[in-house]
């Protein structure tokens, strides 16, 4: 028997389906044979001759010819698909992570039926693991799963890019030198809510952190570093959500292996204060939030304020406001605001850097370990640990509002804040409506007088 079967056989469903799933062979519904490799079958633990056997309507073909189709019939999209349905959720995906997850999920589970709502739900639930931007990294997944790697690179790209221009491009108006009075005024309607947006976005991750809680009192604990850790840690807050994961885990499993010791008293060996370049700040900044931020999206804000605003006076506090805004109103991952705060630093190869360093965490998280993510989920070491960091990075977002809420200078920006908390938390409007509406009254209050020109 050589490497190939060159010849039909009929095979049971059970080893159908179990080819299918092991190799994600994409099998049109017309297609009268499929070709499999003789190593393939070893693989599955599935050995010839196939005799008398339950019968299957679909056929394999065995043969040599597979060595050359086989990349046509190994995925279940095309680049052009990918590409086309990608940017698609990168242009419309305004209103955060709920709106990312459920247009990926109605492309991929429910309208091509690319992959299976189960498995679909397990990848939520291990790139919620993950360190960084949990949406961008389920749609890196996704056209992994589809495509491959060209296809998670190519997917990945135009979830981002998007966004990425659009909010380049905001910056370039809001913050600039000669930015004018009335998109000023505006730019600090909408910051003034930036606060509220924080504070809900605790409030709704609080209730579920709690019923995953291990234990009660270390839970109130964790939350409460978070708070005082964005209030008065600045950039070092990152520190704060590793001590709190470590000490979970030791709690739980006192032996601690000596490698990941190390790998964490790395970061207290890159204080931002020791970087000189430009360039190498706007990196290290970005890396905390692709690299070392869980906890959603918003942890960013926290993680990002101390260095751009007090550390490197890369922006002023109404400045940032209008940047974590500008990150809340156009599509694609929260996590592009990251650029806004590169660009402020130096330009656009600023907002460049910034954008490249955030993202390509993930890339690598998931091209290289998508085939491991069953193991990942499973992991009892990750979980210990996120049982630590998770809540931290909560009361981290919630603490974040107070020093959001100190930026605030003038009396009808608290109002507006008020306002927003009402609209964000009693009546569950939506965050874009909330930043639009702010700025749309900032900009009457302007033209009324309200606002000095």
């Amino acid at each position: 028997m050589g490497p190939w079967f060159d010849k039909c056989e009929i095979l049971p469903a059970a080893i159908y389906e179990r080819f299918i799933s092991f190799h994600q062979i994409r099998v049109p519904q017309s297609a009268a044979h499929v070709r499999i490799p003789f190593n393939w079958a070893l693989e599955a633990k599935v050995t010839p001759p196939f005799c008398n056997l339950d019968p299957l309507l679909v056929r394999f073909r065995l043969d040599a010819q597979f060595q050359e189709t086989k990349s046509l019939e190994m995925y279940k999209a095309s680049l052009k698909e990918v590409a086309i349905n990608w940017s698609k959720i990168g242009i419309f995906s305004f209103g955060g992570p709920p709106t990312h997850i459920r247009l990926l999920r109605e492309l991929c589970v429910v309208e091509k039926e690319w992959i299976d709502a189960e498995h679909f739900e397990d990848a939520i639930a291990t790139c919620n693991l993950l360190p960084g931007p949990t949406t961008s990294q389920l749609a890196i997944y996704s056209a992994w799963k589809v495509r491959g790697t060209l296809g998670a690179l190519l997917g990945g790209f135009l979830f981002i890019a998007p966004g990425l221009i659009l909010v380049l491009a905001l910056a370039s108006v809001f913050i600039s030198r000669s930015t004018p009075k009335i998109i000023l005024a505006i730019g600090e309607g909408a910051g003034a809510t930036v606060a509220a947006i924080a504070a809900q976005a605790a409030i709704n991750l609080l209730p579920s952190s709690w019923e995953r809680k291990h234990n009660a009192f270390r839970w109130v604990t964790y939350v409460g570093a978070g708070v005082v850790g964005a209030i008065y840690a600045g950039p070092f807050l990152v520190l704060v959500l590793l001590v709190c994961g470590l000490v979970e885990f030791l709690w739980r499993r006192p032996i601690y292996p000596r490698s990941h010791q190390n790998l964490i008293a790395l970061f207290p060996t890159l204080p931002p204060r020791a970087i000189s370049s430009v360039f190498v700040k706007v990196a290290w900044v970005a890396f905390k939030v692709g690299a070392l931020s869980y906890g959603g999206g918003f942890i960013i804000v926290p993680l990002m304020r101390g260095d751009a605003v007090t550390t490197y006076h890369w922006m002023s506090s109404q400045m940032f406001l209008s940047a974590v805004a500008l990150g809340q109103i156009t599509p694609g991952p929260v996590v592009q605001t990251v650029a806004v705060v590169g660009y402020s630093a130096a330009g656009v190869g600023g907002g460049l850097l910034a954008a490249l360093v955030a993202f390509s965490p993930s890339f690598i998280f998931v091209i290289f370990g998508a085939k491991r993510f069953a193991r990942v989920r499973q992991n009892i070491a990750m979980r210990y640990f996120l049982d630590g960091i998770g809540p931290a990075a909560i009361g981290a977002i919630l603490g974040a509002s107070v020093p959001l809420t100190l930026d605030l200078k003038h009396i009808w920006q608290f109002v507006l804040l008020f306002l927003s908390l009402l609209l964000l938390v009693r009546f569950r409007i939506s965050v874009v409506i909330v930043i639009l509406g702010a700025g749309c009254v900032a900009a009457i209050l302007f033209y009324l007088g309200v606002i000095p020109g």
